[in-house]
């Protein structure tokens, strides 16, 4: 799975920082200079690590003294009490930039480990798992990727690279077919996606051309029937409503994606420690 930019990264970072440091952080002054510290940062539960480039970004931005040794890898799956890695280096700087590392580490590796069970509860059918746009403010990339690193597949990553013709849409163009055929005049190329919410429209979507029809809210014998009826001429796709408990059972309709917006939006942080020591300079 592709990291996002370095300058990405950069940003996030540099936002959180800026959120938490401000000004300067004046507890850390209370310590001297000069003293160094080492730490280890400690997983509490099983969980998909993910995070590791914006974990070192923290600390290189607040001091590039600062080293950074993993013992997992990323998007590995680690257990409780596994030593993740280990940072040494200046004291304040440690101590500074601590809460933002691990914010992102538990957070990324939260939406990694919440996909990784879903894809899981899926294996063996044709279905993919989807993110969506329900993410956190500003950690749009941070998540996706975070979903990737779990296994799942990224759906479009904003407004700006993917059409999705909903309700309102077809409503302001006159048809669906009339707002696929407008979607197509102005963006070329781009996947064009149709969100369904009963057989009639399913037709005319079809008719239509859709790339992609997503099939909302429709029952499991619904689906079974939609699949048949559309027999592999255009991917489907289930949205709403979807939790782990009938993930299982939306898969074996043979649908062909499965968008959650649970993965990055009810995200549960993984409960993760920094342990950090002072040390002789």
């Amino acid at each position: 799975m592709t990291s996002p930019s370095a300058e990405a990264i950069h940003d996030d970072v540099e936002r959180a920082l800026r959120e938490d440091v401000g000004s300067g952080d004046v507890t850390a002054l209370l310590l001297p200079a000069e003293r160094r510290a080492r730490a280890r940062v400690i997983t509490r539960e099983t969980a998909v690590l993910c995070g590791r480039d914006w974990f070192d970004a923290c600390f290189a931005a607040v001091d590039p003294a600062v080293r950074v040794s993993w013992l997992a890898e990323e998007g590995a799956r680690v257990a409780a009490g596994d030593v993740l890695c280990r940072v040494e280096g200046p004291a304040r700087a440690l101590v500074t930039a601590e809460r933002c590392a691990l914010n992102f580490l538990q957070t990324l590796s939260a939406t990694a480990t919440v996909t990784a069970t879903y894809v899981a509860a899926v294996k063996g059918t044709r279905a993919r798992i989807l993110d969506t746009r329900k993410t956190l403010p500003g950690l749009r990339l941070a998540q996706k990727y975070a979903v990737r690193t779990g296994g799942g597949t990224n759906h479009r990553i904003g407004l700006f690279d993917a059409v999705l013709v909903k309700e309102n849409h077809v409503a302001a163009a006159g048809s669906i077919a009339a707002a696929v055929s407008r979607a197509r005049e102005l963006h070329p190329g781009l996947l064009v996606e149709v969100e369904v919410e009963d057989f009639v429209e399913l037709r005319e979507a079809l008719a239509a051309q859709a790339d992609r029809i997503m099939l909302d809210e429709f029952e499991p014998d619904e689906l079974m029937q939609a699949v048949a009826e559309v027999d592999g001429r255009v991917p489907l796709e289930v949205s709403g409503g979807v939790g782990l408990e009938r993930v299982r059972a939306i898969a074996e309709t043979g649908v062909d994606f499965i968008s959650i917006g649970a993965l990055t939006k009810h995200v549960r942080a993984v409960d993760l420690s920094m342990r950090v020591e002072l040390v002789d300079a």
